[in-house]
């Protein structure tokens, strides 16, 4: 919440001087209550005096005469007499006036102090409550700098440590040696405090024969080498009495078995040789530890999803130490593991384990970003990625509102990094990411949610416009990107979650993120057209499908006709291409051409292709609309002109095809006859206009012939059911609710677009196996060659047989990785070269 300006001047000028007067108005009202109370506790005190003086006069109110006439008898008597008679045994004489006064001065002066110490706190906590109502800032940035002092205890030590060091040197080095574990007090805590409470769970009646056989099996535990006996003690005792002594030993042993084999200095109270044993020592800990620490702290969890943690009981905050170590200890683990079993268990466990740590904000944020990176990592498998995606949700869902906002920064900066490239091998892992993350701005308050995608979105826009002011001839490579693609696309994905039609009536009220449609709109169509070359039409493709999935789900007109026209206007889609031998190119991977695709014709037919299919999809959107006529008609006019302009000897054929709608067979063999008469007389031709012989593409063109067809049948489809209405256009309900009932697969235009999308996915299905067979049959060639030179071991001529064959076998990635080169290496010249042929 952003502070107002009289807050920001109250803060500069009087906030100072205001806190000073309300500490001295607090110490002088807690001066005058604790004179007040020891003047009531002073005349308490005389009375008791008083009427202890008096009973001491009753007591002794006997005559002198007769005390002495017994003091006499008494010396007359003899043993027998004595023991014979009735007498009365002297009573004790009473302490010592002096000693009484004296414990009851310290008695006093203890409770006093006492007494002083709560008042202090209690005017601290009234001072701070007063300055927190008058200003509310105050309030959030006093309790959050608490709750981070809290929190760095252990920097706190740290400080004092290296304060030490300088101060007295020989001191610290004594402690080195001697107490190396009192200087590692964050992760390395002694957790000797555990102990207490394993005492007071123990029964205290066993026998002592029972005592000296636990005591020779502590003696054994002692010994630092850790073996499977002991686990298997240390297992039995967590699962079968919840020992926390046990799990203390386990914390320990975990401890040492998460940094084996580091050289980092530190001397671990365990040791572990075996492979079995470290095997061992993680299934112990990850398994048993959780379920104890919810036996002896057990968790409430709200109908709302909040958890309830008893964190001001004596048992949480001895479990503290070991419950920090324990976390650092895990954090450190995932940090190195590979093993995707292992990390499975390890992330289930820190499942379980969220709870308790919520109250250590700095740990849970060094915990949030390994288990990111984790989740951004594009070698981890499937599997793994859900399973750290599944801690964050549980995180983000218990916690509070200044942890969720990291993890969401957190999880934000992993996707920007874990898309820096874009292959057809990790795409899927890239989508994984985003659809995830769309999940994580669902969970947390609408204000959050739209303070954060407001500031990322103003960043994406901030970078569009240093590259718009920046002549510079790299100033565009901040924009056309895999990462900024990837960030719009899924700003794209987060707004049409959350902002969905259907979900919001649902919900019946309209979505906080729903002003962040407009921003983002316009950053996309900016960066969509700040470099309108032939080579980036693929990032521009990317852009175009992110604002129809857009428009799609949120019910909102985008113009993207323009942008996809502009595309067809390109000299690289009116000239005639040349031909080549490259393999289609792949537009779900790349965001721009190399040089060698350009003025292709494969490379032509697939530009074309994603123009026909973006144009059918948008006007599918409106298909519906009862104002579909007006919207196609000005696309559709320049559609024919185009056409018109790449193929003059084809127009009648064209035209007719719009109107009368034929089909592709039709149109194919008149552009094959005009291509025909083309080539024949094309070097009588070469001195005459470029566009005189137009694209020389039947295949694009036919398609192109064949969406006019189908945007006029609709609109007269439009039309005839538009005629029978009875209501203005001024009558947005009824305009709203033209055609409702009716599916937009039923339109022309819904029907076509259907067939073009099964084609499309039926194709995309039988490349996907054609590409997992290939790279099985690799594998399996690769691994039959590797046994090969194992039984038969290595010579020359086998070595460089191999070196050909998988040279052979990976020449696909070669060449895309050539291309990439070449592209760095050209891309200036392409681009000036590129600009200069759109201007012309």
């Amino acid at each position: 919440m952003a502070q107002s300006k009289a807050t920001k001047k109250f803060e500069k000028n009087k906030l100072k001087d205001t806190l000073g007067r309300r500490k001295e108005f607090a110490k002088i009202k807690q001066r005058h209550q604790v004179n007040d109370k020891r003047k009531a506790k002073k005349a308490a005190e005389e009375e008791k005096e008083k009427e202890y003086a008096a009973s001491q006069v009753q007591d002794s109110g006997r005559p002198a005469k007769k005390q002495k006439q017994q003091n006499a008898n008494l010396g007359e008597m003899s043993v027998d007499d004595f023991f014979a008679g009735d007498f009365e045994l002297p009573k004790p004489a009473p302490q010592k006036k002096a000693k009484a006064v004296q414990r009851s001065e310290k008695k006093r002066a203890r409770e006093l102090f006492e007494d002083e110490e709560e008042e202090e706190e209690d005017d601290d906590d009234d001072a701070e409550s007063v300055g927190s109502l008058e200003d509310e800032p105050l309030q959030v940035d006093e309790q959050d700098d608490a709750e981070d002092d809290g929190a760095d205890d252990d920097d706190t030590h740290k400080q004092d440590l290296n304060a030490l060091k300088e101060k007295d040197p020989e001191f610290y080095k004594y402690l080195q040696e001697e107490d190396p574990e009192l200087l590692n007090f964050a992760e390395d805590a002694p957790l000797d405090e555990i102990d207490e409470l394993s005492n007071d769970e123990e029964d205290e009646s066993k026998d002592k024969k029972k005592k000296k056989r636990r005591s020779k099996g502590e003696d054994e535990d002692n010994s630092n080498e850790v073996t499977k006996e002991k686990i298997g003690r240390w297992s039995n005792a967590m699962t079968e009495k919840q020992s926390l002594r046990a799990m203390r030993e386990v914390v320990l042993a975990f401890r040492a078995a998460a940094h084996l084999n580091e050289e980092n200095g530190k001397d671990y109270r365990c040791t572990i040789s075996n492979a079995d044993v470290y095997h061992e020592v993680l299934l112990s800990a990850l398994q048993h530890i959780p379920a104890v620490l919810n036996h002896h702290l057990p968790i409430k969890e709200m109908a709302n999803g909040k958890i309830r943690v008893p964190t001001d009981s004596k048992k949480f905050r001895t479990l503290t130490p070991m419950l920090k170590s324990h976390a650092s200890s895990l954090q450190h683990l995932l940090e190195n593991l590979s093993d995707v079993a292992t990390l499975k268990i390890t992330l289930t466990s820190l499942l379980a384990l969220q709870p308790y740590l919520l109250t250590f904000k700095k740990l849970i944020r060094e915990i949030t970003n390994t288990i990111v990176g984790i989740w951004a990592e594009s070698s981890q498998s499937e599997a793994t990625r859900i399973s750290a995606f599944l801690v964050l949700r549980r995180l983000i869902v218990i916690s509070d509102p200044s942890i969720r906002e990291h993890i969401l920064r957190s999880t934000y900066q992993g996707l920007i990094k874990g898309s820096r490239t874009t292959t057809i091998h990790n795409i899927g892992g890239i989508n994984l990411m985003k659809n995830s993350s769309v999940e994580l701005w669902g969970l947390v308050e609408p204000s959050l949610a739209y303070t954060s995608g407001f500031t990322f979105i103003r960043q994406l826009a901030i970078h569009l416009r240093s590259a718009l002011k920046n002549n510079s001839n790299d100033s565009y490579k901040t924009i056309y990107n895999w990462q900024y693609t990837h960030s719009l696309d899924f700003w794209s994905r987060v707004l049409s979650t959350h902002c969905e039609t259907l979900r919001e009536a649902t919900l019946g009220a309209e979505s906080p993120l729903r002003p962040l449609i407009y921003p983002l709109v316009q950053v996309t169509l900016g960066a969509l057209r700040l470099v309108p070359t032939s080579a980036y039409f693929p990032l521009r493709f990317h852009l175009t499908r992110s604002l129809l999935r857009l428009s799609r789900t949120t019910n909102t007109y985008i113009p993207l006709a323009a942008s996809l026209y502009e595309v067809l206007t390109s000299n690289e889609m009116r000239k005639p291409p040349k031909p080549s031998t490259l393999k289609p190119l792949d537009f779900d991977t790349n965001i721009r051409a190399t040089k060698a695709y350009l003025r292709t014709r494969i490379y032509q037919d697939g530009v074309g292709e994603q123009v026909v299919e973006l144009l059918s999809e948008f006007f599918a959107l409106w298909g519906k609309s009862i104002a579909f006529p007006e919207l196609a008609l000005p696309v559709v006019v320049m559609l024919k002109r185009w056409l018109k302009e790449v193929s003059p000897y084809s127009v009648s054929a064209a035209a007719r095809g719009g109107s009368n709608g034929q089909s592709n067979n039709s149109n194919s063999r008149n552009n094959a006859n005009t291509n025909t008469k083309h080539q024949t007389g094309a070097r009588k031709r070469k001195s005459s206009a470029p566009d005189a012989g137009g694209n020389r593409n039947s295949k694009l063109n036919a398609s192109i012939a064949l969406l006019i067809s189908k945007l006029d049948a609709n609109s007269k489809w439009i039309e005839a059911r538009r005629a029978k209405v009875e209501f203005a256009p001024n009558n947005r309900t009824e305009v709203e609710a033209f055609l409702k009932e009716v599916e937009w697969t039923e339109t022309p235009l819904g029907a076509f677009v259907e067939g073009q999308r099964k084609v499309r996915e039926a194709r995309k299905k039988v490349l996907e196996e054609a590409r997992r067979e290939r790279e099985e049959e690799r594998k399996g060639r690769r691994e039959g060659k590797r046994e090969g030179r194992g039984e038969e071991g290595f010579s020359d001529d086998d070595a460089g047989s191999g070196g050909e064959d998988e040279e052979e076998e990976e020449r696909e990635l070669e060449v895309e990785g050539e291309m990439e080169d070449e592209l760095e290496d050209e891309e200036e010249d392409e681009d000036e070269g590129e600009m200069e042929m759109e201007e012309d």
